[in-house]
């Protein structure tokens, strides 16, 4: 199950990554990054398995930087980490595969945004019931 855990979490890493430069640079004058195979430009074709192979080492530094394994309860942090990585990447998606999408907005908030932030938490809460068994098992005691 840590195996499962680890993969899900190195994928979307790949993803958020891939999807971040795919982005960042498709605006740019160069015909060949708009070129779109299915849909799929093809710069995020050729960064994602580049991504999907540093993946596990920005995942560990991340984890080192922060002093994941020196905190007495990683249950916040490990939160965050996962919400974050939810979040990230379906605006990812959002701007390299819907960008219909982002013209929407909510009283000046894009929408797009609004909903990837709530679904993030959802995922979230999802995510931890079936994933993280670290959890301190405290019992409430009546005297």
């Amino acid at each position: 199950m840590q195996n499962l855990n680890k993969c899900i979490q190195n994928l979307l890493l790949a993803f958020v990554m891939s999807c971040s430069m795919t982005a960042l640079y498709s605006p740019t004058p160069y015909s060949w990054m708009k070129v779109e195979i299915f849909n799929i430009p093809v710069m995020f074709i050729i960064l994602f398995p580049l991504t999907l192979l540093i993946s596990e080492n920005v995942r560990s530094s991340f984890k080192k930087v922060l002093k994941f394994q020196e905190r007495k309860d990683q249950r916040p942090m490990w939160q965050v980490g996962i919400g974050m990585i939810f979040f990230f990447a379906q605006v990812g998606a959002i701007e390299v595969f819907f960008r219909s999408l982002m013209s929407y907005n909510l009283g000046g908030m894009p929408l797009y945004l609004v909903f990837a932030f709530i679904n993030a938490f959802l995922l979230t809460v999802i995510y931890e019931e079936i994933f993280y068994k670290n959890l301190s098992k405290n019992t409430i005691k009546s005297k």
